[in-house]
C-alpha cells in the first residue's frame, strides 16, 4: 500500500519545485556572501590601510630625527652657524657655484655625510627663508635663492616650534625666467631635466615661460628639515634634506596592498595625486598622463571621469566647470575617515571599494582601494555555480521516479539492520527514544537483572578514529563521577559487528531546554535550585581535573527520581577535558585545535583559544543557562554563529532582570553578570564559590519540597507525548565544532 501510495505522488511536480527551492537557497546564499564579503573587505580595507598609515608614521618620524640627528652634529652645526652669520652669497646660476669657502666646505662635509643616510642632497635655509648654502651635484648655484612660496609656510612653522617637519612631494621650479641649469640631467634628486621634456617646466633652454603655468615633468622631490639653533638654544635656520619620494615615500604606501588590483596613494586637499599610482602605464594609454610625465606623482588630478575608461569608453566632456574627484578622495579631502563597499569610480572610472583617512599633521589624504570586480569575485563565482546548480537539479530531478524505487529498497534493508540491532549483548532494545551528534539512544532492558536501562550506539558510520576516540573518553572520564546529580554510566562494550555502546541510568522528566520550552521561563526560587545541583555536579568534575565545556539547557536533566522531585542530572560528557592532557607533537591536544561547543554558551575564552578553558568556563555556561531559564532567551541572538561569537567577544549582555517576565532580584542579577563576565577573573572561581552566592539570595530555598511535588503531580512526564518525551542526549542548542589549523578558524563546521 506505501508503496502505490508513493507512485501516485505528481513526480512531474517535483523538478519545478526542486528548481524553485535551488533559486531561494541561491538568492539566500548570494545575500549571505555578499554579505561576508563586505564584512571581510571593511576589514581587509581598513588593516591595510592601517598597515600603511603606519608605515609612513613610522618612516617620517625616523626621517625627522634622522634629520635632527644630521643637524645637531657639532661639525654640521658650527659650520651652519658660520654660514648663517654672513650675509647670503649668490651663485652663478649660469656659471658655476659661488666662490665661498664656507660654502664649498658646507657642500663636501654635508655630500660625506648623506652619503652614509642615504641622501642626495641637502641644503641651509636662514630665518629670512633664503637658501644659504647647498651640497649635491649641481645645486651649489642656487645659493642666496628664496625658497618656494609653497615651502615659506612650512619653514615659518620650524622656526617657530623649532622641531622637525617633512615637506611633502613637491616639484622643483628653476630660478624665474631660466631653464635648467647646464648639465643638468635626470640622473638624482635635486636635479632639473634637459632634455626639453621634463623638469625646467617641460620646455627647451631658453623657451620663455608662459605666466600661471604649471611646470610639467616627472621630477618630484621631498624635504626633511631640522632646525639650526645656536648655544642660547635660539632657532637660526633649517638644514633640509632631499629625498626621492618614488624611493621613499611611495614605497611606504606600498608596505600592505591586497590582490592584483589593490593600492594605497596620497594625495593634497585639490586632489592632487602625491605619491605615485599602481597603474602608470595603464594611465599612459587611456590619455590621462602625456608622454612628458613618466610618473603620476604631482602631474594626475583624481577625478572621476564619469564612464570606466578601462573598458574603452571616452569620457564625456564637461559642461563648464572642472570635474569632481572621485568619492573616497573628495570624502578625505573634507577631513573625513571611512569605508565605502559599495563600488564607486576611481581616477580611472574602474568601479573600487576603498577606505580613506585624512592626516591634519601632515595635510594630506590617504586612500586604500581595491577593484570591486577582484573583491566580489567570490560572488560572481557563486551566482555562476548556483546557475549551473539549478540545471543539475532540474535534470537529476526528472529521474528521480527511477531514485524512489531503489530508496523502498534500501529503507527495507535499513529495517532488517535495525532489527538486528534489538539485541544488543545482554541487553534487548526496545525503542529508540532519542539522537544526538555522537550517536543514537535507544530504551533497553537487561535480560537478567530486568532493569530498563539508556543505551547509546555509535552506529558504524560514524565510527572513525576521532568519532571512538571522543566515545570512549566520554564513558572512561564519566566513569569517574559519582555524584548523584551526574549521569551515572552501567557497561560499555563494542559488539563483533563493529557498534559501540555504553549503558547508562534510564531518566524520567524533561531537559531544561523542553522546560522553558513548555512551561516559559521559571520562578527565581527553582532557578537556583536547580543551580545549586548543577554546581554540585561540576564541583565534583572540576575536583577532579575535569571540565565539562558543554554546559547547556540541552545537558541539564530535570527529573522524579526516588522519590526526590526537581532532582537534577547534568549529561553528555562528551567535551570533557581533561587538565594537563598528553599533547600532540605540536604541544596542543586535539581538542585544543578545534573549536568546540554550543555557541550561546560558550565563554569567549574558549572561542579565541579553545585551550584557555578552565573550571570558570563551565561557571560562564552556567551563568548562560540561568539566563535562559530566567527569560526564556539566549544571553545574544544571531543570525550565524560567527555572529554570535562576535558579539560574545564584543558585547556586554542585558542583566536578566531588565528581559525576563518575572521579576528578577538585584542579587540573582549580579550573580547571572558575574558569570557572564568576559574576563575569568571577574566570574566566581569555583562552582564552590558560586554556590555560595546562589544561597546567600533571598530567594534560596524558597522553592520548597511542596512546590517541587506539587508542580511534578500537576505535570507527569507520563502524560507527556511519546514522541516528545526528553532524552538524555543533546537535542536543543547545537554543539559545533570548528576546526582551528594552525590556530585559526578553519573551514569545517560540523554539527
Amino acid at each position: 500500500m506505501g508503496t502505490k501510495r508513493h507512485f501516485r505522488q505528481p513526480i512531474w511536480a517535483i523538478p519545478l519545485v526542486i528548481a524553485a527551492l535551488v533559486a531561494l537557497i541561491g538568492k539566500y546564499g548570494d545575500t549571505r556572501l555578499r554579505r561576508t564579503i563586505e564584512t571581510q573587505l571593511r576589514a581587509e580595507l581598513t588593516e591595510t590601510l592601517e598597515a600603511n598609515v603606519t608605515a609612513l608614521h613610522i618612516w617620517m618620524t625616523n626621517q625627522s630625527r634622522l634629520a635632527a640627528l644630521v643637524a645637531e652634529e657639532p661639525a654640521v652645526r658650527k659650520l651652519s652657524l658660520a654660514i648663517l652669520d654672513k650675509p647670503p652669497v649668490r651663485g652663478d646660476l649660469r656659471g658655476g657655484p659661488p666662490e665661498s669657502p664656507e660654502l664649498n666646505q658646507f657642500n663636501n662635509l654635508l655630500r660625506a655625510r648623506l652619503r652614509r643616510v642615504n641622501y642626495d642632497a641637502a641644503e641651509l635655509v636662514s630665518t629670512n627663508f633664503v637658501v644659504a648654502a647647498n651640497s649635491g651635484p649641481g645645486r651649489m648655484r642656487l645659493a642666496g635663492l628664496p625658497v618656494s612660496e609653497a615651502q615659506t609656510n612650512r619653514f615659518a612653522e620650524l622656526f617657530a616650534s623649532g622641531r622637525p617637519f617633512i615637506i611633502t612631494p613637491y616639484k622643483p621650479e628653476p630660478p624665474p625666467g631660466l631653464g635648467p641649469p647646464p648639465g643638468s640631467g635626470r640622473d638624482g634628486p635635486g636635479r632639473f631635466r634637459g632634455n626639453g621634456k621634463g623638469g625646467g617646466g617641460g620646455r627647451d633652454r631658453g623657451e620663455p615661460r608662459e605666466p600661471g603655468r604649471g611646470r610639467r615633468g616627472d621630477l618630484t622631490l621631498m624635504q626633511v628639515a631640522a632646525p639650526i639653533t645656536s648655544d642660547a638654544g635660539t632657532v637660526r635656520g633649517a638644514l633640509a634634506l632631499i629625498i626621492d619620494p618614488d624611493r621613499e615615500f611611495t614605497r611606504m604606501l606600498s608596505v600592505a596592498r591586497r590582490g592584483e588590483s589593490g593600492e594605497t596613494y596620497a594625495f593634497d586637499q585639490h586632489g592632487l595625486l602625491l605619491s605615485r599610482s599602481r597603474f602608470d602605464d595603464q594611465l599612459h594609454k587611456l590619455g590621462l598622463l602625456d608622454a612628458t610625465n613618466n610618473s603620476s606623482a604631482l602631474n594626475l588630478r583624481l577625478h572621476d571621469p564619469g564612464v570606466d575608461l578601462t573598458a574603452g569608453y571616452v569620457a564625456p566632456l564637461e559642461d563648464g566647470g572642472a570635474r569632481e574627484l572621485t568619492h573616497a578622495v573628495a570624502a578625505a579631502a573634507a577631513g573625513t575617515a571611512g569605508i565605502e563597499v559599495i563600488p564607486s569610480r576611481d581616477y580611472r572610472g574602474v568601479p573600487v571599494v576603498a577606505a580613506w583617512r585624512w592626516l591634519p599633521e601632515q595635510d594630506f589624504g590617504v586612500v586604500t582601494q581595491i577593484d570591486a570586480a577582484e573583491a566580489y569575485q567570490p560572488l560572481r563565482w557563486l551566482r555562476v555555480v548556483f546557475s549551473l546548480l539549478t540545471l543539475v537539479m532540474l535534470l537529476c530531478a526528472c529521474v528521480l521516479f527511477l531514485f524512489s524505487y531503489r530508496d523502498l529498497v534500501w529503507r527495507r534493508r535499513l529495517d532488517e539492520a535495525e532489527l538486528k540491532l534489538e539485541q544488543l549483548g545482554q541487553y534487548t532494545l526496545e525503542q529508540k527514544i532519542g539522537e544526538g551528534g555522537m550517536g543514537v539512544v535507544y530504551r533497553a532492558r537487561h535480560a537478567l537483572m530486568r532493569r530498563d536501562t539508556a543505551v547509546k550506539l555509535l552506529p558504524p558510520d560514524r565510527a572513525d578514529a576521532a568519532s571512538v576516540e571522543r566515545f570512549e573518553r566520554e564513558v572512561c572520564l564519566t566513569c569517574q563521577l559519582s555524584h548523584p546529580n551526574t549521569i551515572q554510566i552501567y557497561d560499555y562494550g563494542h559488539t563483533p559487528e563493529g557498534v559501540f555502546y555504553y549503558v547508562m541510568e534510564l531518566l524520567n522528566g524533561l531537559t531544561l531546554q523542553d522546560l522553558v520550552g513548555r512551561f516559559g521561563p521559571q520562578h527565581e526560587a527553582r532557578v537556583i535550585h536547580i543551580l545549586l545541583q548543577v554546581c554540585d555536579s561540576l564541583g565534583e568534575a572540576h575536583a577532579l581535573g575535569l571540565i565539562h565545556r558543554d554546559i547547556k539547557p540541552a545537558n541539564v536533566f530535570l527529573c522524579h527520581r526516588g522519590g526526590v522531585a526537581d532532582w537534577v542530572k547534568v549529561l553528555d560528557f562528551g567535551l570533557v577535558r581533561l587538565y594537563g592532557a598528553r599533547t600532540t607533537g605540536d604541544g596542543t591536544t586535539t581538542e585544543e585545535r578545534a573549536l568546540v561547543g554550543t555557541p550561546w554558551f560558550m565563554p569567549p575564552e574558549s572561542i579565541r583559544n579553545p585551550a584557555l578553558s578552565d573550571p570558570r568556563s563551565d561557571l560562564y555556561a552556567v551563568g548562560a543557562v540561568a539566563f535562559f531559564l530566567l527569560t526564556g532567551a539566549y544571553v545574544f541572538e544571531g543570525e550565524s554563529v560567527l555572529e554570535i561569537y562576535q558579539k560574545q567577544l564584543t558585547e556586554m549582555p542585558r542583566p536578566p532582570g531588565e528581559r525576563s517576565p518575572q521579576p528578577v532580584s538585584a542579587e540573582m542579577d549580579e550573580i547571572v553578570m558575574a558569570c557572564l563576565a568576559r574576563e575569568p577573573e571577574l566570574r566566581p572561581q569555583s562552582a564552590a564559590d558560586l554556590r555560595v552566592r546562589l544561597e546567600a539570595c533571598p530567594l534560596a530555598g524558597a522553592w520548597s519540597i511542596e512546590d517541587r511535588g506539587e508542580w511534578w503531580g500537576r505535570h507527569q512526564p507520563q502524560t507527556w507525548q511519546s514522541s516528545d518525551t526528553p532524552t538524555p542526549v543533546s537535542t536543543g542548542g547545537k554543539t559545533v565544532r570548528m576546526s582551528l589549523p594552525g590556530g585559526t578558524a578553519g573551514d569545517g563546521l560540523t554539527t
